[in-house]
């Protein structure tokens, strides 16, 4: 057979040697955080010393179909209609601004667990997740007593006004302990943007992912996420750094670090 003429043989791109290898990791890295995109698992590749361009991340993405589905959402207004809401009240500094609020879930019996989150809205970390079948006002003081004597006392909390958040006794101690109250206007959740975003994740990636069948599992799952969020979870509101290290850079090197005792703050 003649030889083609020069400059009409067709051009066959190569395969890079390590593709395949690549791909293995894109997938492991996927079935770790089923709902990240290709920006996020190609900032996973990186920190796990990948010299690897984006583009190739996002082509071998698209070429393998890995793409996350997105749901639909109804548009809502604009956060930060109040002066307590999180747009108008912006927090600058660490422990400037914490939020609190309920999340509810069941175990695999039915019953209802609930779910007490606080973060502080600057390093994005999540301070704690209480779990337990309900709440009462004194159980609430507890986990934030137990947090100001381990973190550090903030400016604000910023919360719901449901009656665990505007309990007479709640509202007494938090102005005994110096701490500004920022109740949300009512039906406006979005005014506590931060705390709601972290729960959508907390929802997406593991309630929605997990079967509880009592509520000690539930306790333990649930601290092992947190931990992990706090110090494996790439966040993109920091620049693609974990909440423990943007942490890290806001404090002294004797400021107290937050990592709970195995056990439940409230029994």
């Amino acid at each position: 057979m003649l030889d083609q003429p020069r400059g009409t043989q067709r051009y066959q791109p190569r395969t890079p040697s390590d593709e395949p290898r690549l791909l293995r990791e894109m997938r492991q890295l996927a079935r770790q955080r089923p709902r990240f995109g290709a920006d996020r698992i190609h900032k996973l590749l990186i920190a796990r010393e990948w010299q690897v361009n984006p583009k190739r991340v996002h082509r071998l993405w698209k070429q393998e179909q890995m793409q996350v589905p997105r749901e639909q959402h109804r548009k809502r207004r604009l956060p930060g209609c109040s002066a307590n809401g999180c747009i108008r009240h912006r927090a600058e500094r660490i422990n400037h601004v914490w939020s609190y609020d309920f999340v509810a879930d069941r175990t695999e019996d039915g019953r209802q667990v609930k779910l007490l989150v606080v973060i502080d809205e600057y390093t994005r970390e999540c301070l704690a997740i209480e779990v337990g079948r309900s709440f009462t006002s004194r159980e609430v003081i507890d986990v934030l007593q137990y947090l100001f004597a381990v973190r550090g006392t903030p400016d604000h909390i910023r919360s719901d006004n449901g009656p665990e958040f505007v309990a007479r006794s709640v509202r007494r101690w938090l102005d005994q302990a110096g701490v500004g109250p920022l109740f949300i206007a009512k039906g406006s959740p979005w005014e506590n943007g931060y705390v709601e975003s972290f729960n959508g994740k907390l929802r997406d990636e593991l309630l929605n992912r997990e079967l509880f069948l009592s509520l000690a599992e539930a306790r333990w799952v649930i601290d092992r996420w947190r931990i992990d969020y706090n110090h494996h979870r790439l966040h993109s509101g920091l620049d693609y750094c974990t909440p423990a290290a943007f942490a890290a850079g806001c404090v002294p090197p004797d400021f107290a670090t937050l990592n709970p005792p195995e056990h439940s703050l409230v029994s």
